[in-house]
């Protein structure tokens, strides 16, 4: 009988040995369902032992392996690479990765019905109520909206059902995210964003690790220059995956809807402010592969996602990339070692870069690609300093009389 190695999500020294019954499936990566002290814990199989593990030894058996594709192996080293990076509990890493267990699930199913244009044998004035309400509807609808909207009872919508004017479908709760298509057209480009994206384009291409800083002043256009890199990302591969972190303050609509624009379909989110379905979907879809683009705050770093091509970090130099509590790490370097680890691309963008960050371009390690210049006729605004020594806010004020006057002036106008 084969051993499987199970780390848990929980601060244990190591993980643990369990006998895999001959009648499970069960795979390094697995997620598995196994007993630890009296109750039973969710797993994942971190090692694969042969038949000899099992001499002479007596050992728990795994109870159930649950149907979603298997951690990768990228995924697993990271996990470990981050536990030693943090002086961290590797399971304290894997309870990262597990935010959204229930996503482990298949989603759940309800009914819900169309019109199927045929008249029933028997017409009454609660039927027609309910066969105009499904003319009208743009989308299907569960008996108990329908019901609702025509002022009758569930079982006239399951009546009509059953004498074939409305036709019964299942559906997930949990839909899958909408396909986006790389294809549509995107901003036309200056020739230094072009050549910027040319440059990013190629290493997508060459399907290998690479990190690249973008280092453009504000309005300079850097999300339409990585945005050609995610397009290119999606056309190579119909598995490649990409994620986009940024900042939980810049997860705003503007952003999405720009991603909608360019795409045909809003990202999979995922942040602080997500509902337990909303991060079950995002979670179960990641997993399967399914969703294409994620966009999130940090913790999106610890996404399982099957094959992860590009990470894109906004506004790289901002703080809150950084967690304090718990374990602690900084979401811009680790998702350089996740690129490396998952043969990614990795693109940090900001125009006012860290200062590791242009070191680390300066030493060669990332390559430097400069937008220097806002498209269009747009500019950047005049700045003038104004030493407060010589021009001290008045008492019990904090703004300068100089900017004060500028203000009022500007309010004026």
């Amino acid at each position: 009988m084969a051993v499987a190695r199970i780390l848990f999500p929980m601060p244990l020294p190591e993980p643990f040995d369990y006998a895999v019954p001959e009648d499970l499936d069960v795979e390094e990566g697995s997620y598995v369902a196994a007993p630890l002290g009296k109750h039973q814990r969710l797993g994942i199989v971190v090692e694969m032992l042969g038949d000899e593990a099992a001499e002479g030894r007596t050992l728990k058996a795994v109870s159930e392996v649950y149907p979603t594709p298997p951690m990768t192996k990228a995924m697993r080293d990271f996990l470990a690479f981050a536990a030693r990076y943090t002086v961290s509990h590797p399971g304290h890493l894997l309870s990262m990765a597990l935010r959204a267990r229930a996503g482990l699930l298949p989603s759940a199913t309800e009914t819900v019905f169309t019109a199927t244009g045929e008249t029933p044998p028997r017409m009454t004035d609660a039927r027609a109520k309910v066969l105009d309400v499904m003319v009208a509807a743009d989308d299907p609808m569960t008996a108990a909206q329908i019901a609702e909207a025509a002022g009758v009872s569930s079982g006239v919508v399951r009546g009509l059902a059953e004498a074939g004017a409305l036709r019964a479908t299942d559906v997930p709760t949990d839909p899958p995210f909408p396909p986006v298509n790389p294809d549509l057209p995107g901003a036309t480009l200056t020739a230094e964003q072009a050549e910027a994206a040319t440059e990013l384009c190629a290493a997508v291409r060459e399907d290998t690790f690479h990190t690249f800083l973008i280092d453009g002043v504000t309005g300079s256009g850097k999300t339409e220059v990585y945005f050609e890199a995610i397009a290119e990302t999606l056309r190579g591969d119909p598995e490649a995956q990409v994620l986009v972190l940024l900042p939980e303050i810049a997860l705003t609509q503007a952003i999405l809807s720009r991603f909608t624009a360019r795409f045909g379909a809003a990202p999979a989110p995922w942040h602080s402010g997500l509902s337990d379905k909303e991060r079950r979907r995002t979670w179960r879809e990641t997993a399967h592969g399914r969703a294409r683009i994620v966009i999130g705050a940090r913790s999106a770093l610890f996404l399982p996602f099957r094959k992860l091509k590009l990470i894109i970090v906004d506004e790289e130099h901002d703080g809150s990339f950084k967690q304090e509590d718990g374990v602690t790490y900084h979401a811009r370097d680790m998702s350089v070692m996740r690129g490396k680890l998952e043969e990614a691309v990795v693109v940090l963008a900001s125009a006012t870069p860290a200062l590791e960050t242009v070191v680390n371009a300066e030493m060669g390690r990332y390559t430097r690609l400069k937008l220097s210049a806002r498209p269009g006729a747009a500019r950047l605004p005049d700045v003038e300093l104004v030493d407060l020594r010589a021009d001290p806010p008045a008492k019990g004020m904090w703004l300068s009389s100089r900017l004060v006057h500028e203000m009022l002036a500007t309010l004026a106008a």
